[in-house]
């Protein structure tokens, strides 16, 4: 086995927000200020057309450093209804 082969890690973030239609412009501009480090976004949230639910659910598949990670993450915590966290995964 290759001891400098460096192990891959992947970073996710869940984001659960409250209150969509009164927070999603707020978000938006979180995410949008921190789009470099989105490689991936999935949004979810129940219902469709008139019958859309109030929340929702975003993951994101980040990269760069776990720094800007906790800030983004900081960030979007700071918003009333949003709750964010991450975690970083790997094969070892």
């Amino acid at each position: 086995m290759n001891m400098n082969k460096k192990i891959p890690v992947k970073t996710v973030m869940a984001i659960m927000v409250e209150n969509r239609k009164e927070v999603s412009v707020s978000v938006q501009k979180v995410l949008t200020g921190w789009g470099c480090l989105i490689k991936t976004r999935l949004g979810l949230h129940d219902g469709v057309l008139d019958n859309c639910s109030d929340s929702g659910l975003i993951v994101l598949e980040l990269v760069g450093d776990r720094s800007e990670h906790e800030e983004l993450c900081r960030k979007l915590n700071l918003i009333s209804g949003v709750s964010a966290d991450f975690l970083e995964l790997s094969l070892e």
